[in-house]
């Protein structure tokens, strides 16, 4: 007989240990290492004190890893110098995209301010990360509103499956939800009596109430009524196909996709759909400071990079050009 595979070895040794032929496997227990146990506080604040989100925490805890894992033998903790911080980031960006390097920065200064606080450094070096420079290629886009008409239009309400991409394209292209909140939504956020939904940023897991427009209700009660299957899973939107279950961001990414297939437009995704509720509301003249709090952003300056995009708003600025009195 070939073994080919761990576990089929496996199999075999427990058989052989229930007959008392083989000896029991023996435990070796390895203590952790310093690294392993400054990782593994670093872990406990990030998801205790800064309540960030487990996809964040690992993040950051690999830009933690790498950073250890570069530093020489000879530097403690306690001696770790700015200069040395910005050369293990000019090191790091070289072989990295804009995205990751923006990534490994902000791991970094999150790094460092958690070393000051616990007394493993003598100062927070958190201020000699040096940023990335990046120059914005591109200016946020949102669909107009034959477009958004099409991708509505395009969701068959008389199948079980139109009724639910209805009401999460409704919801992404009323409420601008990102697609990992309305992944997110579950039955308890729905607060019917008060008219409110209930919506849980993923950073900081902060929650925030916003209201029910009574059409995004009426298709999502639709929905639940005669599209939504039978299931324990208390997420508002379900998968189709088994396995049963909520559908993830990506599934709901998935769902604009298709929608735009199904209506002859260019494929979008769906922060696409948030940036064409901000873009509304600011040519219907709404202000900036309603639009951040319904959009859920901490900073207004966020908010303010759509006002770059509203040309009838920004001609009104735009002064004459000086004509030649000769």
């Amino acid at each position: 007989m070939s073994l080919v595979t761990p576990r089929e070895i496996g199999v075999l040794m427990g058989y052989l240990r229930e007959l008392g032929i083989a000896p029991e496997p023996s435990v070796v227990v390895v203590a952790p290492t310093a690294g392993e146990v400054l990782l593994s506080e670093y872990r406990v604040y990030l998801l205790g004190e800064r309540g960030l989100a487990s996809a964040t925490v690992e993040g950051y805890l690999l830009v933690a890893a790498v950073l250890l894992a570069a530093l020489p033998d000879e530097v403690a903790l306690e001696r770790l110098s700015g200069e040395l911080v910005i050369e293990f980031v000019l090191r790091e960006c070289r072989a990295r995209s804009v995205e990751s390097s923006k990534t490994l920065v902000c791991g970094l200064r999150s790094l460092l301010r958690f070393l000051f606080a616990k007394g493993y450094t003598e100062r927070s070096l958190a201020e000699a990360v040096p940023t990335v420079a990046r120059r914005r290629q591109r200016l946020p886009r949102g669909l107009d509103a034959r477009a958004v008409a099409a991708l509505l239009s395009s969701c068959d309400r008389r199948t079980a499956v139109g009724r639910r991409d209805y009401a999460i394209v409704l919801l992404l292209v009323r409420l601008g939800l990102r697609s990992c909140e309305v992944a997110a939504l579950t039955l308890e956020d729905l607060d019917w009596r008060a008219g409110e939904l209930r919506v849980w940023t993923g950073k900081g897991r902060r929650v925030d109430r916003l209201p029910l427009p009574a059409d995004v209700g009426a298709a999502i009660a639709g929905y639940l009524r005669h599209g939504r299957p039978r299931h324990q899973s208390r997420a508002v939107f379900l998968r189709v196909r088994a396995p049963r279950a909520g559908l993830s961001a990506n599934g709901i990414k998935q769902v604009v996709r298709h929608a735009c297939g199904r209506a002859g437009l260019p494929e979008c995704g769906a922060h696409r759909l948030r940036h064409t509720v901000a873009s509304e509301l600011l040519r219907a003249g709404a202000p900036l400071e309603e639009i951040a709090q319904l959009l859920r952003h901490r900073d207004v300056t966020t908010t303010a990079i759509y006002a770059s995009v509203d040309r009838s708003a920004l001609v009104t600025l735009a002064k004459p050009w000086p004509v030649s009195q000769s």
